[in-house]
C-alpha cells in the first residue's frame, strides 16, 4: 500500500487556490456530508468545539471517499496532542496561536520522527494503515502538511520569521483573535481589520511562504484571494446549519 498523497500541501505549493470549509459540529455525519460537497479540505476543529480523539477518528475515516483533506486543529500546540492525532491517520495540522518562529520550528518537530524531530514511535497504527504501507517511517514527513496560526500582535511581529522555518508549509491568519488583540473585538470587517489582513497577507506572499484565512463573508474572501490568499475557508458547518435554518423558517413567518 502506498502513502495516501496529500492534495491540499500539493496544491497549495502549485499556487492552486484551495478552498476549504470549518467544521465544528463534532459529527462524522455532518463531515462525511460535507466531504462530498465539492471542497477541497476541511478543518476539523478540537480547539473550539467539543470534539475528543474517537470523534475525531470517526470524522477522518468519513472522509475516506473523497478527495478533500481533512485537517485538524488541536486544542493546543502540543507534542502529545499531535503525537495522538498523527497516529489517527492526520496528515495536516493548523497549531493554533503560534507567535515565534521558535515556536513554529517546535510545532514541525512534533511531526517528524527522530532525528528531523520528536514524534513518538507507533507500530502499525491507523497512519501508516496498520502495517500498510511500504517504507511509512522514512517518508511519512513528505504528505505531512504543517500550517501555524498567527493571532496576536507577537505574531505580526514576527511573521517574516515564522514564515522562514523549514517545515512550515502555510501561514493561517486567525481574523477572530488577531481582530481582539488588537482593539476590535467581533468586528472582523472593520475595514482598519482588513486592510491590515490584506497587509498580512502580502507579507506572507513576499517572504515564501503560504497564506490561509476563514471568512464566512464572501466579499472579503474574494478581497482576501485577490491579495494572494491561497487556502481559503469559506464558511463553517454550524453557520450553514444557522443560517439556512433561520432563512427557512422566516420563510414561513
Amino acid at each position: 500500500m502506498e502513502l495516501p498523497a496529500n492534495h491540499f500541501k500539493r496544491g497549495i505549493y502549485a499556487g492552486e487556490q484551495q478552498l476549504g470549509l470549518w467544521c465544528s459540529l463534532a459529527s462524522n455525519l455532518t463531515v462525511e456530508i460535507l466531504a462530498g460537497s465539492g471542497y477541497d479540505w476541511l478543518l476539523i476543529d478540537t480547539e473550539h468545539s467539543p470534539n475528543e480523539l474517537n470523534m475525531v477518528f470517526s470524522q477522518l475515516q468519513a472522509c475516506m471517499e473523497n478527495k478533500v483533506q481533512p485537517i485538524v486543529r488541536p486544542p493546543v500546540t502540543d507534542a502529545i496532542w499531535a503525537k495522538r492525532y498523527l497516529d489517527a491517520g492526520v496528515q495536516s495540522f493548523l497549531f493554533p496561536m503560534v507567535e515565534t518562529a521558535e515556536q513554529a520550528a517546535a510545532a514541525v518537530s512534533y511531526t517528524r520522527y527522530p532525528p528531523e524531530g520528536v514524534r513518538g514511535f507507533a507500530a502499525a497504527s491507523r497512519a501508516s494503515r496498520f502495517g500498510r504501507v511500504k517504507d511509512y517511517y522514512s517518508r511519512a514527513h513528505e504528505e505531512i502538511c504543517v500550517l501555524v496560526q498567527i493571532e496576536s500582535r507577537l505574531g505580526m511581529e514576527n511573521l517574516e520569521a515564522i514564515c522562514a522555518v523549514p517545515g512550515i508549509d502555510g501561514v493561517f491568519i486567525g481574523p477572530g483573535d488577531l481582530s481582539a488583540d488588537i482593539g476590535y473585538l467581533g468586528d472582523q470587517g472593520n475595514e482598519a481589520v482588513v486592510t491590515l489582513i490584506e497587509g498580512l497577507v502580502g507579507r506572507i506572499v513576499k517572504a515564501g511562504n503560504r497564506s490561509g484565512i476563514l471568512t464566512g463573508d464572501e466579499g472579503l474572501a474574494r478581497r482576501y484571494i485577490a491579495a494572494g490568499n491561497i487556502f481559503t475557508a469559506v464558511g463553517s458547518d454550524a453557520g450553514l446549519l444557522a443560517r439556512g435554518s433561520e432563512a427557512l423558517a422566516r420563510k414561513f413567518r
